[in-house]
């Protein structure tokens, strides 16, 4: 199987990881305006599950090191299967929790808070399990971080100001989806091999944990999204006639999402063997940023906020960078 060799591709891998996840909700906001989201999700995880197969049987099945995708399947033992379909379920219910979130009480409290509390207590989480880098220099970057998300979500209030009000129940979700968000990476971990090159008996390869990770989010999205779309958070219930009366571009384009969140998900773990589980997940979850500069330089979200609003998005920029500089200076 394909393995990284050096810490700076693994570096570059997870500003790749940065990009996706901050990336992949275009394609939902693309289809948002005619597709629901519950429908748009179940195309988002079918994409996510065929995009972890294809990889399985390409990078996941050739190389010198470890051990190809079906030789590791058939010796994996169901513990270490287990685990990755938890990680997948725990992510998933998290992910339908943050974007209800947002339905209800506005990008401006349910990203920053869900996400935020994912990145920091993800660190956290990661570190301890598997503690690697200058602890002081990796959390002054996570902590520069957390105050960039402040900032941002400072800048986002500033522009719904007048125009909304949020929910009791809208920030409740946010900060559990935040809390299931922040722990779903580590069962992932724990059911590969630490050393990729040197395959432990019973555990899996990162490609076939990836597997087993998007299965678990397959299974679990029939009820997560089935309860969801007979009681949603906010709006009406929709049927899963409505789902196949979608057109062609409506499941092409969760598909896309799914696709690109994966590759993502994918980079940030083969990369962790290298720059480790806690600068990988750390360096991921600065997607909240890279989603505000969609939302900023392409999509105008801020073309009406008030007087000052710029010098709040400047300087949170400002302090991600020298975040993620911190961050990759840790290891």
């Amino acid at each position: 199987m394909f393995i990284l060799e050096s810490y700076t591709t693994a570096v570059l891998f997870c500003v790749i990881t940065m990009l996706c996840w901050g990336s992949w909700a275009n394609t939902q906001k693309l289809a948002a305006g005619h597709w629901r989201f519950e429908l748009f999700y179940w195309d988002y995880v079918i994409g996510i599950l065929v995009f972890t197969l294809i990889l399985a049987f390409t990078l996941g099945s050739h190389g010198q090191a470890g051990r190809s995708f079906l030789d590791d399947l058939a010796q994996a033992e169901r513990t270490y299967k287990h685990s990755a379909m938890l990680g997948g379920a725990i992510f998933n219910a998290s992910n339908i929790l943050l974007v209800a979130a947002i339905s209800i009480a506005g990008m401006s409290v349910a990203f920053p808070v869900g996400i935020g509390i994912a990145l920091v207590l993800g660190v956290i989480v990661n570190y301890i399990d598997n503690p690697q880098g200058n602890s002081m220099v990796l959390f002054a970057g996570v902590a520069l971080i957390a105050i960039a998300i402040l900032l941002n979500a400072k800048a986002y209030r500033n522009l719904s100001l007048g125009k909304t009000n949020t929910s009791s129940k809208g920030l409740l979700l946010s900060v559990t989806a935040g809390l299931l968000m922040g722990f779903f990476y580590r069962f992932v971990a724990k059911s590969m091999f630490s050393d990729f090159s040197v395959p432990e008996a019973g555990k899996l390869s990162p490609y076939s944990a990836l597997v087993f990770f998007a299965l678990g989010m397959f299974l679990s999205n029939l009820l997560f999204n089935t309860f969801i779309m007979r009681r949603p958070f906010s709006g009406t219930p929709t049927t899963f006639g409505a789902y196949f009366k979608g057109s062609l571009r409506d499941h092409l384009t969760g598909i896309l999402g799914g696709a690109i969140w994966c590759l993502g998900m994918s980079f940030s773990i083969i990369a962790s063997d290298k720059a480790g589980p806690a600068i990988s997940y750390g360096l991921g979850q600065g997607a909240t940023v890279i989603a505000a500069v969609w939302g900023i330089y392409i999509w105008k979200e801020f073309k009406d906020a008030p007087t000052g609003t710029s010098r709040l998005l400047n300087l949170m920029l400002l302090l991600y960078v020298i975040g993620i500089a911190l961050i990759i200076y840790a290891r």
